[in-house]
């Protein structure tokens, strides 16, 4: 773990160990987390579902852990889209979580802004740990490039829209990030390396890189993804 003057980015040895190091950092904020219910904001996306893998392979007191969303897709629960039917099939399900523990964003009423106030109202104070993506356009949660939300400092929750389908998103906004105790950026693939250095090391623009958001908390790369950082 290397500290930047954007944070701090930890490069794995290699893509294949990429899950199995991530898995162990989360765990390991898990066990820095001073609340005896840990509340744990999910990413969504193929990147983390394979971090869900392992982690449903790994032993700790799973019931101190609460599930939460940091974007969904207006679909129904069950739709092969939905992050929350990602997150069940990669971990609720292999570790006998209680639904009681998952709180997941309602991507499926007709009356988004009803959605958003309704899971703004159930989210805790200060996530202890969120995991966040970044997308090739440097998206993150469903936070996208001049989203009106990046300026938000009000409201936790919002309807969004992204650029690809399906368009119609929920997200959670930058109050949320910013009070987030620990928050972890999971990024693979060569292929959003050039994005990456923009995030992590290019000019101050949020609202063209949303990710940078995140930029100084901590990252945990493939070595594809860090390969055009210029300091590894």
């Amino acid at each position: 773990m290397a500290p930047h003057d954007h944070g701090f980015v930890h490069i794995s040895e290699s893509e294949g160990t990429w899950a199995e190091e991530t898995a162990d950092e989360v765990l390991a904020a898990f066990e820095r987390a001073e609340t005896a219910a840990i509340s744990f904001g999910l990413s969504g996306g193929s990147t983390p579902g394979k971090v869900y893998d392992v982690l449903a392979r790994r032993e700790f007191d799973w019931d101190r852990v609460r599930f939460y969303f940091g974007d969904e897709r207006c679909v129904p629960p069950a739709s092969e889209q939905s992050n929350y039917r990602s997150a069940r099939e990669h971990l609720f399900e292999p570790l006998g979580i209680d639904e009681a523990r998952v709180f997941r964003m309602k991507g499926e009423y007709e009356d988004r802004e009803e959605a958003a106030r309704e899971y703004e109202a159930a989210l805790p104070d200060a996530f202890d740990l969120l995991l966040l993506g970044m997308g090739g356009d440097g998206h993150t949660a469903s936070l996208f490039p001049g989203s009106r939300w990046i300026k938000e400092v009000d409201r936790r929750v919002a309807p969004a829209k992204a650029d690809v389908e399906p368009r119609q998103r929920l997200t959670i906004t930058p109050p949320v990030i910013q009070s987030a105790r620990e928050v972890m950026v999971l990024v693979t693939g060569s292929g959003k390396a050039p994005m990456v250095a923009r995030a992590l090391e290019g000019d101050w623009d949020p609202m063209e890189i949303p990710s940078q958001l995140a930029r100084f908390r901590r990252w945990i790369l493939d070595p594809g993804a860090a390969s055009a950082l210029r300091e590894r």
